[in-house]
């Protein structure tokens, strides 16, 4: 079969899945507005953590460091990754509150709202030039993504079941990647011409237009919760810290946690290396430059991924190989790293590890999600997207600025431990969501 038929082939199977499923039209614009919005910011906000230190903190923070014997520059990325950390353990229980307190019609539109807002203080800062806009700006951008990208996931629960995830999720992947896609070219297009504040408002468009799909969506998800004897989107209750309890509860969860936590691990280590790369360049906007198109490689790669294989292996195989195969793939990355650790060596695995994360290993810890109950898909899914998640950047940047003391082969050796474990962390997935049913009941 050549690719022109191949092609024509997904096309057609997309616009029969479009037809049996009207909700997947709209929830692949919502995803592919979320990830343009933030492939905007992140260009510019791995320029930051990789710019000179005065671009970054505020001239005080600086000197207050100096003061105590301490280069702040020295450690940029360990103290932005403690910061956010500090911030995910803040806002985890102001958003345990909110989902517990509202009904889904009020707090996810909120949840956008007070990020649109954020933006139009962001294109103040970096027009005005305030000191210290890039590490409350990296911070920032960090928080948004995972609680956005974890509150529409946990969405697409509510809407989509199991099986239909396996159906469906793929083409909202790549919904997702063709955003993945758009908003690198855009930076990389116009950030030169226009500078850096005005492409606060792009993303805040594609904020907006957020917005459009989920009130769009909200008939659909309350049709099914209705179908599942729940009353029309009531709030959830509970306690502010359940997610938590949750985890600690449910070994699924608890190994979901474990797999996020070592996940994170490999790519940070990764992302510290290719760190070390960007600041070989002088100009912000190199820098980000640089990240756009390695965003953009790691896109296309993901599309493609998601096109021709990932509906296939879900359908087919279900969520075990893919787990499994990303994690292997990044087992075998390390290993490559650790024998030959050449820069452009590092750029490919960086590509490898996060296409497949993005394109099987995602996409299947979400179909998981449809199979839990509601408390766990929005509370604890959420504290594993974020406290967990950033926990793991925080401990993994810090093993980092150890292990380079000792040269890259001793990072590269540390990371094939850590891919071992996340390895193993995807097989233990793989059996305890097996013992679960094959659809959930929500009554």
């Amino acid at each position: 079969m050549n690719e022109s038929t191949a092609l024509s082939r997904k096309a057609i199977q997309l616009r029969a899945a479009m037809r049996e499923f009207p909700p997947l039209l709209w929830s692949f614009l919502y995803f592919f507005f979320l990830l343009t919005g933030y492939y905007v910011l992140r260009p510019v906000r791995d320029a930051m953590g990789a710019a000179n230190v005065e671009a970054v903190f505020s001239p005080s923070m600086i000197a207050w460091f100096a003061a105590r014997g301490i280069a702040l520059g020295d450690f940029t990325l360990q103290a932005l990754f403690t910061g956010t950390f500090l911030c995910m353990l803040l806002l985890q229980p102001a958003y345990g509150w909110l989902v517990s307190r509202f009904p889904r019609r009020v707090f996810l539109p909120g949840v956008y709202l007070g990020f649109i807002a954020c933006l139009v203080g962001f294109y103040a800062a970096f027009h005005w030039q305030t000191p210290g806009r890039g590490a409350v700006f990296f911070i920032w951008v960090a928080v948004f993504n995972l609680f956005a990208v974890s509150v529409f996931w946990s969405f697409m629960a509510d809407i989509f079941s199991n099986s239909e995830a396996k159906r469906v999720y793929g083409y909202i992947g790549a919904g997702g990647t063709l955003g993945g896609l758009t908003g690198p070219w855009l930076t990389k297009s116009l950030v030169v011409g226009l500078g850096v504040a005005n492409m606060m408002w792009v993303s805040i468009a594609c904020l907006a237009l957020c917005l459009v799909c989920i009130i769009r969506l909200g008939g659909w998800a309350r049709q099914v919760e209705m179908v599942r004897g729940r009353s029309d989107d009531a709030a959830m209750g509970g306690n502010i810290m359940e997610g938590l309890r949750l985890i600690a509860r449910d070994p699924l969860l608890r190994w979901l946690a474990v797999l996020m936590f070592f996940g994170v691990g490999v790519g940070t280590l990764l992302y510290n290396q290719q760190r070390e790369i960007a600041k070989l360049m002088a100009e912000d906007e190199l820098r980000t430059q640089f990240y756009s198109n390695l965003d953009l490689w790691i896109n296309c790669l993901t599309l493609l991924i998601q096109v021709f294989l990932t509906r296939r292996v879900l359908t087919t195989y279900g969520v075990g190989p893919a787990l499994l195969i990303p994690a292997l793939a990044v087992l075998a990355g390390y290993a490559l790293l650790t024998a030959s650790p050449l820069p452009m060596l590092v750029a490919m695995v960086q590509i490898a590890t996060r296409a497949g994360e993005f394109s099987l290993g995602k996409p299947a810890r979400e179909t998981i999600y449809t199979r839990v109950d509601r408390q766990s898909r929005y509370k604890a899914k959420a504290a594993i997207d974020t406290v967990v998640y950033r926990g793991g950047d925080l401990t993994f940047a810090w093993v980092h600025k150890g292990l380079l003391m000792f040269g890259s082969t001793v990072v590269f050796g540390g990371g094939l431990l850590v891919a071992a474990a996340m390895t193993f962390s995807a097989w233990r997935v793989v059996r305890e969501q097996a013992m679960m049913p094959a659809e959930r009941s929500d009554r």
